[in-house]
């Protein structure tokens, strides 16, 4: 009966350990593919902007810190960049 008591206790902080690892691990990397996934969408904005900015002579520099804006805040990051554009005299 001991034996059978020590390996419930056993299992028990084994599913511990992997829920606490899978909280402590997973979240960063859910994170980085968030961003990731972000930039890329930020960049896929930005390149249709200035595809479509380039027939009428507006388009937005494609840096690292325009697709990120882009990407984090989406469609208001790209009106940002655009109203940035003009005040700025880009």
């Amino acid at each position: 009966m001991n034996d059978f008591l020590q390996l419930i206790f056993a299992g028990l902080f084994l599913v511990f350990l992997i829920y606490l690892v899978g909280k402590i691990v997973v979240k960063p990397f859910r994170l980085v593919f968030k961003i990731l996934f972000n930039s890329i969408f930020g960049l896929l904005l930005l390149w249709g902007y200035n595809f479509i900015g380039n027939f009428i002579g507006i388009v937005i520099p494609i840096n690292y810190l325009t697709v990120l804006i882009s990407g984090f805040l989406g469609i208001p990051g790209l009106i940002l960049l655009i109203i940035l554009n003009f005040i700025l005299g880009g």
